[in-house]
Order: structure tokens, then sequence, then C-alpha cells
């Protein structure tokens, strides 16, 4: 790994897939690294991972493509649109997508337990996200006819000739990257919580996960403290990002309350963040991370840089993003060791005067019906 990968990772922890990868998986080594990825979830609700089959030129290619297929027009853009299928497939216009936090009691509450220099851009009065979005499926079909079919539906090309030839290559090397990468992150936390490796793996094999790009239009959107994306959790099981051009991406460590300005480390480095599938499954152990995306100085300086860089490049921020989920039909149910280690730690964090709020109840239900809920809040499924 690169010398001054730590500096830069936002002293975040950095888990190495290549020593699970490349190491017997009965070492020590592998041992303590699986043991350090828990760890790291458990505490902070994400961490950075190292991949050496990452490719940044991928990445590159991936961000080109999405920032011209962003640049059309409107009505080119919603030939895309699916919301028959709550937006679950194709493109998503800017101004559909609201963010659950301005209007869910137990996230305000969070936001309210936050140091005041440490809260989000206010929400209360925010409407729609002014990002848009693509969804693109990485899946394997499942061998049964699932419960849940809009939330597997087949994928969208666009049909504009010069994004037409290059889309489905390019997504899916880039998809698969992250893919691979995120499941191998799910093996190393299913060994470091003391599961078999293969218990999260198995459980989302025929998973609806999605290559999931926002895009902004900096032009419209580019002024100092305009909020992208609102302070959110996501609702799949882990999240995955590669490196946008643009800064603005800002989480929250679950130990600290800090907002933390998320930097990826350049070369084979990926962020990765907690989601509700994966805080349901736990019990609460790990906590789904808070994130927002903002215009912020960093990401006016870009903006102006790139202005004088590439003067002929759409001024779009695309963000490099993939969300893992579990089986739609997989019954998502607490797993019981994990709850009561979840009891431990929210005592300890009382203990410490982090009050987390009242006590999280997580029902069992099926996957697929977990996602519609969460989709209904945000207003992506009527």
């Amino acid at each position: 790994m690169a010398v001054d990968a730590q500096e830069n990772s936002m002293d975040l922890p950095i888990i190495d897939l290549d020593v699970f990868r490349n190491q017997p998986q009965d070492s020590l080594e592998v041992r303590n690294e699986c043991q350090k990825a828990a760890k790291a979830l458990i505490t902070f609700g994400a961490l950075v991972l190292h991949d050496s089959r990452v490719s940044e030129q991928d990445n590159d290619n991936f961000l080109d493509l999405l920032e011209d297929y962003f640049a059309q027009a409107e009505e080119d853009l919603k030939k895309d649109e699916r919301p028959e299928l709550s937006y679950q497939i194709g493109v998503t216009l800017e101004n559909t997508e609201k963010p659950k936090c301005a209007v869910d009691e137990p996230c305000l509450r969070v936001i309210e337990r936050l140091e005041p220099s440490e809260r989000p851009l206010d929400i209360s009065a925010h409407s729609p996200d002014p990002k848009c979005r693509f969804f693109w499926r990485m899946v394997e079909q499942p061998p049964y006819k699932t419960r849940f079919p809009g939330l597997n539906a087949a994928n969208i090309v666009p049909d504009a000739p010069h994004i037409k030839e290059r889309w489905s290559p390019t997504m899916n090397q880039w998809g698969t990257s992250m893919k691979n990468a995120v499941e191998g992150l799910t093996e190393m936390a299913a060994v470091g919580l003391g599961l078999p490796a293969g218990t999260f793996k198995d459980a989302g094999r025929y998973g609806p996960h999605l290559l999931a790009p926002t895009a902004s239009d900096l032009v419209k959107y580019g002024e100092k403290d305009t909020i992208l994306a609102g302070f959110h959790t996501d609702l799949n099981f882990l999240t995955i990002h590669g490196r946008s051009r643009y800064p603005g991406l800002h989480i929250w460590a679950r130990n600290t309350g800090k907002r933390i300005a998320v930097k990826i480390p350049k070369g084979n480095y990926l962020l990765v963040q907690a989601g509700k599938q994966l805080e349901h499954i736990t019990g609460g152990l790990i906590k789904a991370g808070f994130h927002e995306v903002v215009v912020n100085e960093k990401t006016v300086e870009v903006i102006n840089s790139r202005k004088q860089q590439y003067p002929d490049r759409p001024l779009v921020r695309i963000s490099s993003t993939f969300f893992w989920h579990l089986n739609s039909d997989h019954d998502l149910v607490p797993i019981p060791d994990l709850a009561e280690k979840a009891k431990a730690v929210r005592a300890e964090q009382f203990n410490l005067g982090k009050d987390e709020g009242e006590e999280v109840q997580y029902p069992a239900m099926k996957v697929g019906e977990q996602v519609q809920s969460e989709l209904k809040h945000i207003a992506l499924m009527a």
C-alpha cells in the first residue's frame, strides 16, 4: 500500500483486502485484518478498503461516460426513466428523491444530538435533492421466482450513439471491480464478527446490486453550501465509493459524531459505508452511516480549476457509487449473538456520555419489504 495512504484516509481505518485474498484463511494476519474490518464498521460505520485489483483508469472511464450521459438534454434522459418501477432501474432526474431525514423524527433527533459545529447543512426546509441518478443492475439471476420482481428488473441501455457503444462495457467493468471488492469485505466482516466467512456473501448472492452513480449539474447547483444530497443513510447492506472528481461528500463517524470530509487516497482505494440492511441483521451492532453531499469550499476550488483545465468537459459532479444488497427474498432477522453484543456496545456508548437515543427495534421481515418501506420514505415508491 502507498506510504501516505493513512494520512489521506480521514483517520478511518484502512483494511487491506489483499491480505484476506492472498494469505491462508486461518493465519493470524488474516484473522487480525478481519477483526480490524469488523471493529471499523462497529466503531465508525465506515472504512477505507484497499484492493490491488481496482483500476483508477476504470473509474476515470466510468466518470467520463457518466458526465457525457448527464450532459444530454432532459427529454433524452427522460426516455430512461421508469417511475412505475420505483426508479429502481434507469435514470432518476433531479428534484425527485427526497432526503428521508427531512421528515423522519428519529433522524432529526440524531441531528439534534450532534454538536452544532458538526451538524449537516439544514435540511428541514430542503425539498427533493437536486441530484440525478442512474441505476445499473449488477446481478446473478436467482434460480427461483422472486416475490419482488420490481426490485429485480432488466437494465436500460441509453440510445445516444456517442454513449450506447461504451455503456455496457464501461459500466460492467467498473461495477464488477466494486462488486468484487465489497463482496470480499462482506467475508472479512463476517469472520471478524465470529461468523462463517460466507454468511453475508451467500445471503447477497442474488441481491439486486446496483451501480448507482449520482450526477449534480454544477453550472446550476455550484454555489457554496448548496445541498446536493441531504443528510441520510443508505437502505442497502454496504455502499462502496470510488473517487469522485469533486469533493463534497461528508460522513459522520458513529463513535465521535464528528463530520468527516471524505478524501479517498489515490490508487487502489475505495470508501465503504454500512447500510440499513447490515444494521438490521446485526441488531444495531453496526449502525448505518450518515452522510451528505454538499458544495463546500473545496468543491468550488475544483470547479474553478476544471473550468480552466477542461473547458470542453461537462461540469457535472458524478459520484462513483455501488449499492450491495442482500437477496430480496432473504429473511432479514437480527443474528442473536450480534444483537446481544449490540446491547453491550450501546451501554458502553451511554457510559461514555454518547446518547444514541431510543433503542431501535429490528422486526423480522423480507429484505424486499425493508427496501420497499425505505423507498416510500424517500418518495421513489408510491
